[in-house]
């Protein structure tokens, strides 16, 4: 996918944290139930957690993954801060950061109750969205866009799971379990709703 930010890279460092194993299994989870499908040879969706508490670090994967079922350290990258405006980027990894940091941080600067943004690809969630009276955003925009980041801040208020209208959805949490399970949840839902069809 194309990156449509600039990234300043402070260092090339990879990211370091106890926690990057349960994100690797999030993303393992992800990649297994299809919610980070393939396009292209490159898997959709990304996912990230806040590295402290009302900070604005984050470690998120890497833009351009093939898959997202067994990744290493340096499939990570710790984003420091985004500069929305100039459209820039504040990194250190050996990856372009994901197409979509500008998003994840955006949200965890309005929402401080959030320490997890996990973004996948359902078109089942999609489809059911509204008899499951999911936040939607108005209209369709671009991935990476700031249009994007704008769009999902227009409708996020308290929510914690809410689908990009014709794009994917976003689940939110306390932490990565909160969010995982979220999404989860969500999918189990539209399975059931598919097969009473």
């Amino acid at each position: 996918m194309t990156v449509k930010f600039k990234t300043e890279f402070i260092d090339n460092k990879v990211p370091q944290d106890p926690r990057m194993d349960e994100l690797k299994y999030w993303s393992n989870k992800f990649q297994d139930l299809n919610l980070t499908p393939l396009y292209k040879k490159i898997s959709l969706g990304n996912l990230s957690f806040r590295l402290k508490e009302n900070a604005d670090p984050f470690i998120i994967t890497a833009s351009a993954l093939a898959l997202k079922d067994h990744l290493t350290d340096d499939s990570f990258v710790t984003v420091y801060s985004c500069d929305l405006k100039e459209e820039i980027v504040y990194a250190s990894g050996t990856r372009e950061p994901s197409s979509e940091s500008r998003l994840h941080f955006a949200i965890y600067n309005q929402r401080k109750d959030v320490n997890a943004v996990f973004h996948g690809h359902s078109d089942k969630i999609l489809y059911y969205a509204d008899r499951l009276k999911i936040t939607t955003t108005k209209q369709f925009e671009d991935y990476g866009s700031a249009e994007l980041v704008k769009s999902v801040l227009e409708v996020l208020n308290d929510d914690l799971f809410l689908v990009m209208k014709n794009h994917g959805f976003l689940a939110l949490g306390k932490n990565m379990e909160a969010a995982g399970e979220l999404a989860l949840q969500m999918h189990r839902k539209c399975i059931h709703f598919s097969v009473k069809r």
